[in-house]
Formats: structure tokens, sequence, C-alpha cells
């Protein structure tokens, strides 16, 4: 299922913390797992993961690409990528 469009400014709580909550806390956990190099389980730790490491340009790479996240893909929907990149743009608001 493809999320909404955001109205207005786009938050972790509100928009994003579902996305990682559902695609990749499964690696990505309070202890991760499957060669996960980091949690994704905060608000700091996701916004940590989009400012330093690449989070934003490891989920947007294509199928195929081994470096590509989720790991083994498929890709996101772009309509959640750009769900990720709108919080990022609207300066990564916690709520």
């Amino acid at each position: 299922m493809d999320p909404t469009p955001i109205n207005g400014l786009a938050t972790y709580s509100q928009n994003v913390k579902s996305i990682i909550d559902n695609n990749c806390v499964v690696c990505h956990a309070a202890v991760p797992k499957n060669g996960a190099p980091m949690s994704l389980v905060t608000y700091d730790q996701v916004k940590n993961a989009v400012l330093n490491r690449g989070l934003l340009t490891r989920i947007s790479l294509e199928n195929g690409d081994s470096s590509l996240m989720p790991q083994g893909g498929p890709r996101l929907p772009q309509t959640t990528i750009d769900i990720i990149n709108k919080w990022n743009q609207d300066g990564l608001l916690e709520k």
C-alpha cells in the first residue's frame, strides 16, 4: 500500500517511523541482525542515518544494486522514498 501524500511538513513520528518500522527494523533492530551496521529504532538513529550514513542514497538505488536497501530488494516504492526525502527537506523534524 502506497503512503498518502503529505500536506504540510513531514515528521518522523507521523510519516517516517512507520516506513522504517515496516521496512528496515527487521535487520536494523535494537540489536542489528543480518550484518546491519546500526540500529534504526529511534528518531535520533534514523536522523543520523540520513545525515551521516547515506540512508537516502541506499534506498534510492536501482533494483539489482548490491548496496540497495532493503537488502536484496525490491526497492521501496518511489512514493515511500519521496516521503523520506520530504522529511529531510523539511528539516528532519521529530514531531
